[in-house]
């Protein structure tokens, strides 16, 4: 089929995109820049045609609207798309012209989930304008799909990792390597109350693998919202613990009231961490196993694995 994909050199497209290339598909990709960012360019990306466009730039300027009506696709995969405005204009663009459309949601537009593992059929209780915005978008896209036939499929992303991309670390930010450097010497590390919150990470290929089966089971698809995550979620501590036993430790945590936890770790990654916390996913991927076949590759124990073994071979951890 002829695959057009929306930011393909991100996390998920750079994953995406050479399992589309192998499965034999004509794949084009509108990117500012055509270079994947986390895989490598000389495997399966010489078959990509490229598409050179700054989709803000162009939605600003009015042009971005039309230069989607001039492509010509099967399938569309949007992975870069943030407000109701711009899914509306794709909407629009791609309507009665193509065989799938399937958007990139993620798992903020569930909010607080009211039991777990949270099911994409339960109640949508997005607590942040980004989660908002993607709860507006699916449920936009599934009312265009119950009354137009618009061939819609949503995947819900996780927290998403790769081996050049950290996954939210141990204590539910993105504050660098020092909290990997902090468990793998067996120094305190700091965790707000009992640290028995959840993160639900995801591996970028098993995305890759995702999006992929929606569009080959496209049936089984259309109309629905998948949750793409690791098999299971884990706690703060559950997260700890996996660290440091890379290093033949047990992890040396001390709890500490949420108050104090800006001093400790920064107001900005205390910010992130907060966000997390607060969200606290665990997501079933029973849905997508039993309509899609999905069958992710990556614990959240491997994601740590590759990405601290990557840390370990560029030189930015030393233990």
């Amino acid at each position: 089929m002829r695959v057009l994909v929306i930011g393909g050199t991100g996390h998920i497209g750079s994953y995406l995109v050479p399992r589309l290339v192998l499965g034999g598909h004509e794949v084009s990709v509108v990117a500012r820049n055509p270079v994947p960012r986390y895989t490598d360019a000389r495997l399966c990306w010489g078959a990509v045609q490229w598409i050179i466009a700054d989709r803000k730039a162009e939605e600003q300027a009015g042009i971005w609207q039309p230069r989607m009506e001039s492509l010509e696709a099967d399938v569309v995969i949007d992975l870069i798309c943030y407000t109701p405005e711009q899914n509306r204009a794709m909407v629009e663009a791609f309507e009665g012209r193509i065989t799938h459309f399937i958007h990139c949601g993620t798992i903020w537009a569930y909010g607080h989930p009211g039991q777990v593992p949270y099911r994409e059929c339960d109640q949508r209780h997005p607590i942040s304008d980004y989660g908002r915005k993607k709860a507006q978008i699916e449920a936009d896209l599934i009312a265009r799909y119950r009354e137009t036939g618009f061939p819609v499929s949503i995947i819900h992303p996780g927290h998403i990792s790769g081996r050049k991309w950290l996954p939210i670390d141990p204590q539910g930010s993105r504050n660098g390597v020092e909290i990997y450097r902090k468990l793998a010497r067996g120094e305190v590390v700091h965790l707000p109350e009992f640290g028995r919150e959840t993160l639900h990470h995801v591996h970028a290929d098993d995305l890759g693998q995702l999006f992929e089966s929606a569009m080959v089971n496209r049936q089984a698809a259309l109309g629905e919202a998948f949750s793409g995550v690791a098999p299971q979620a884990l706690s703060l501590i559950g997260c700890c613990r996996v660290v440091a036993g890379l290093f033949g430790r047990e992890p040396n945590i001390e709890f500490a009231p949420r108050e104090q936890m800006a001093d400790i770790m920064g107001a900005d990654a205390w910010a992130c961490t907060l966000d997390h916390i607060e969200h606290s996913p665990c997501c079933s991927i029973e849905k997508a196993r039993r309509l899609l076949g999905y069958s992710p590759r990556y614990t959240t124990e491997q994601i740590y694995v590759e990405c601290l073994e990557y840390l370990l071979e560029s030189g930015q951890l030393e233990v």
